[in-house]
């Protein structure tokens, strides 16, 4: 047998990327991104910035998936790898016919009819937690079933970025699909990633943060939050205030604890929002009253600094808030190329033996 080390390098294709939040990581985990494709026009802004060498497909997946991805693709070879976060529509299915007709109107659809014409080894998908267990199941179990007609054994699990070197609790519902062939041939379980030991918290993540563009509170928020202390939300508020700024979510049940809640540095962040400003969901600096800078959300969702986002404000914001955490992404990724070097190994095995 030919001694020598195995390069890591599989390539990948991306739907619905983003600001590159998942290309990214899966980049740090050793694939090379063969294509990305995006609608928005701020966020292809920031790929290219950023990453001017990549294929950077700017259109409509609901149109692209008609046509065939294929022809925007640059060479013949297999892909390893499909990745994407596909937002999650409602969606109807009639009685057990679970097939790739019922999700027809979805994004959901689109990604599966790419899925089928690629034909990866591996898919990556994640999504909102509550994927899991909306309309009971149903919607799940459907998507479950037709990558499972496409051809792929799926497994998922919930991850909290939390556990991957994220400063910030955010859950996420990360479906792996390996197709049976592959599968067959490997002969073993996709490992998802360990938890790692230590839990990082927002003064891990927010020294030196450069300045940067910052959204503000009216006077009006911040006379509200300025009673609130670090780690506290609107429990801290004297109660005839409480009452005016809740209206009547004051008179409901739950602990609404986002509602005029001031982050402490020695607890992570809450899931970064798309908008910093919203009323009734707030994520108010420790020290200071306003909301995180762009800048400190990307730390947050752990940008390197250099990775640089294109656009006004709101939409680098919304870039920010709906990217995958990059960290995340890398220790996804890194499961991945461990379980495909599996099928190298054995590959490297059967034509020595």
């Amino acid at each position: 047998m030919i001694q020598g080390k195995i390069i890591n390098k599989y390539n990948v294709v991306e739907l619905f990327a983003g600001a590159g939040g998942l290309a990214l990581g899966l980049e740090q985990a050793g694939f090379v991104t063969k294509a990305v494709l995006e609608i928005d026009k701020w966020a292809c802004e920031t790929l290219k910035k950023n990453r001017p060498n990549w294929n950077i497909i700017k259109g409509d997946i609901t149109k692209i998936s008609q046509i065939g991805i294929k022809k925007y693709l640059k060479g013949n070879e297999e892909i390893d790898l499909l990745s994407g976060g596909y937002p999650c529509q409602s969606f109807s299915y009639a009685g057990n016919r679970l097939g790739i007709d019922d999700t027809r109107g979805t994004l959901f659809y689109d990604f599966a009819l790419i899925l089928d014409e690629l034909k990866p080894k591996i898919f990556f998908a994640e999504n909102v937690k509550g994927l899991v267990t909306h309309d009971k199941g149903k919607t799940f179990q459907t998507m479950i079933k037709v990558f499972e007609d496409v051809g792929y054994d799926v497994t998922y699990k919930v991850l909290n970025a939390l556990n991957y070197s994220v400063a910030q609790k955010r859950q996420r519902v990360v479906i792996i699909g390996i197709r049976k062939d592959i599968k067959e041939k490997i002969g073993e379980e996709f490992k998802f990633p360990k938890p790692h030991t230590k839990k990082l918290t927002l003064k891990d993540v927010l020294k030196n943060v450069s300045k940067s563009e910052c959204a503000t509170y009216n006077e009006a928020k911040k006379a509200v939050l300025k009673h609130v202390k670090p780690g506290g939300c609107w429990r801290d508020l004297p109660d005839d205030i409480a009452r005016e700024y809740m209206k009547t979510t004051y008179f409901m049940g739950g602990g609404r604890t986002g509602i005029a809640r001031r982050l402490s540095w020695d607890e992570p962040g809450l899931t970064v929002l798309c908008s910093p400003a919203q009323k009734q969901t707030e994520r108010c600096h420790p020290d200071e009253l306003r909301p995180f800078s762009v800048r400190e959300n990307a730390r947050i969702q752990s940008f390197p600094d250099d990775w640089v986002f294109e656009g006004p404000i709101t939409q680098q914001y919304k870039q920010i808030g709906n990217a995958v955490p990059v960290n995340l992404a890398k220790e996804v990724g890194l499961s991945i190329v461990n379980y495909l070097d599996k099928l190298k190994e054995k590959n490297i095995w059967e034509t020595t033996i």
